[in-house]
């Protein structure tokens, strides 16, 4: 029951999280629309959150959490200690020179990510990006240092401070987009002071967790013994491939985000809305089962517990398959009550509802990939093999942009999300197949009885969808917010009764999931 429960301690958390994180959307979209500035913004705010989810969900937890774990079962405190300190060091060393160059060579930064924007029609927009990056560059160091407490924290089992640290986040935007905008000649420059101050604000919560642990590092060290370090090395080795491997979705959005600005003025802001909604699903299940997977995958493989570790991985995909599957369905088929529901407010017209809203249903095509490959990445990553997903992130990158020369030109700012999805769902099935193949992953017995329950009460939710879209105009209901979200809370609530119900009359339980079948 350990892994279920830190998994739903991650999980309640990361809900919070991601409710105030709605709330800051719904403001930014009821105050500023869909535009121009809004595009800016989002543009902006791509380079921190590419290394905030880099850095916080990726390379350097991947890389950094096993060999850490190792370290605390074989060295001695003292030795773990000092490694801390090492790594500590070089971090932030390297991210203080990186952040210095890019509040520097912003305009090249935002020339070269958003090239659409340089047109002189887009002017205003390109200065606001250049403006917002600047204040926002200094978030990376921010958030790279939170990486780094985090991984010790959860190699501790301390998961719940990491998870509730983006709360903050969140609640410093809300609070700059309420209080701050009438400082400011652009009022959404305000978002990004809003943004720096939530960085250090995570950063402050999570470095008094690790003062109580006695687990702050120092940085009295010397560079050159960190970097000579033989440890801090293989932590290096491993996570520089990874940079490519676990960001192959973020760098393909850089790309798309890219490809976005030169399509119609907003398509930013409707993906970046859409996105919001998708990161719901990802990170309730597929985050919180990679966060909690990757330490019990790293133990079992050092104790060469070959039984555990397949059996971890194929609790973690039926999890994956139970509530992905009804998230990816939800979506797909309420995109247009939720979007209405969340952001048709103000200065969000009718038409931004509509093409956010074809930008979730492309999107939740590959909801499922997203999740598998937060499950199986682990699997390589706790062998400390980054090889092998480089490899699939380099297939799936080309793959993506080229499904964009199809799609683009057919389905606009959708057709980008949709190649992200497929190429997720690509992603995963290739990491699946290779664990299979090498025999690291053998799946339990009893997949088709499996599939076989899930399917009647996935046909039970979507009839509850369909007949809910059928009766309830979503933008119409704009005059009556609280009707509206009434409505759409009751329609959820049904779906949810319909497939749980469904399954437990398929013989589903709950004890079937609480731990890893062997």
């Amino acid at each position: 029951m350990g892994l279920l429960r830190s998994a739903a301690t991650i999980s309640g958390l990361t809900f919070f999280s991601r409710i105030t994180g709605l709330i800051r959307d719904i403001l930014i979209a009821s105050t500023f629309g869909a535009g121009p500035l809004t595009d800016a913004f989002w543009v902006a705010f791509r380079i921190p959150n590419l290394l905030r989810r880099l850095f916080g969900e990726g390379a350097f937890s991947q890389a950094f959490v096993p060999i850490l774990g190792e370290a605390r079962s074989k060295a001695a405190p003292q030795e773990v200690r000092l490694l801390l300190d090492r790594v500590a060091l070089l971090l932030g060393v390297a991210l203080l020179i990186v952040t210095l160059v890019g509040i520097v060579s912003a305009p090249w930064v935002v020339g070269a990510m958003a090239s659409g924007l340089l047109s002189e029609s887009r002017q205003t927009g390109f200065d606001a990006a250049v403006w917002m990056t600047r204040v926002m560059f200094p978030y990376i160091l921010c958030m790279s240092l939170v990486a780094f407490a985090s991984g010790v924290l959860n190699t501790w089992s301390r998961f719940a401070i990491p998870a509730f640290t983006p709360v903050l986040l969140n609640l410093s935007m809300i609070a700059a987009s309420i209080f701050l905008t009438s400082y400011f000649a652009l009022p959404i420059y305000a978002l990004a002071v809003g943004v720096m101050i939530g960085g250090i604000a995570q950063l402050a919560v999570q470095w008094l967790a690790l003062v109580r642990l006695g687990l702050a590092p120092r940085f009295s060290g010397s560079l050159g013994a960190a970097w000579r370090d033989s440890t801090v090395r293989r932590i290096l080795r491993q996570m520089l491939p990874a940079i490519l491997g676990v960001s192959v979705a973020q760098i393909s959005l850089l790309i798309n985000t890219n490809i976005a600005t030169w399509l119609t003025p907003g398509s930013v802001t409707w993906l970046s809305f859409a996105d919001r909604l998708m990161e719901f699903p990802t990170a309730l299940l597929g985050i919180a089962l990679g966060t909690v997977l990757l330490p019990s995958l790293s133990s079992a493989h050092a104790k060469q517990d070959l039984d555990r570790y397949s059996s971890l991985l194929d609790w973690g995909l039926r999890l994956v398959f139970l509530l992905g599957l009804p998230a990816a369905l939800g979506l797909a088929l309420l995109s247009e009550g939720l979007v209405a529901t969340l952001f048709h407010y103000g200065a969000f017209a009718s038409a931004d509802v509509f093409q956010t809203r074809l930008a979730v249903m492309a999107y939740s095509v590959g909801l499922l990939g997203l999740l598998a490959i937060k499950i199986l990445a682990p699997g390589f990553y706790a062998k400390q093999d980054i090889r092998t997903p480089v490899k699939i992130a380099i297939i799936v990158l080309v793959l993506t942009q080229a499904m964009n020369l199809v799609l683009v030109p057919w389905l606009q700012h959708a057709g980008l999300a949709l190649s992200i999805g497929l190429g997720a769902t690509v992603n995963a099935a290739l990491l699946g197949w290779l664990l299979r193949n090498r025999g690291v992953y053998r799946p339990v017995r009893g997949w088709t009885s499996f599939f076989a329950r899930v399917l009647p009460a996935l046909a039970a939710l979507g009839c509850v969808l369909v007949l809910a879209n059928r009766h309830i105009d979503w933008l119409a209901l704009n005059t009556a917010p609280g009707t509206r979200a009434a409505w759409l809370g009751g329609v959820l609530l049904t779906a949810v009764i319909a497939y749980f119900g469904v399954l437990v009359l398929c013989g589903f339980r709950l004890g079937d999931f609480t731990r890893p079948r062997k």
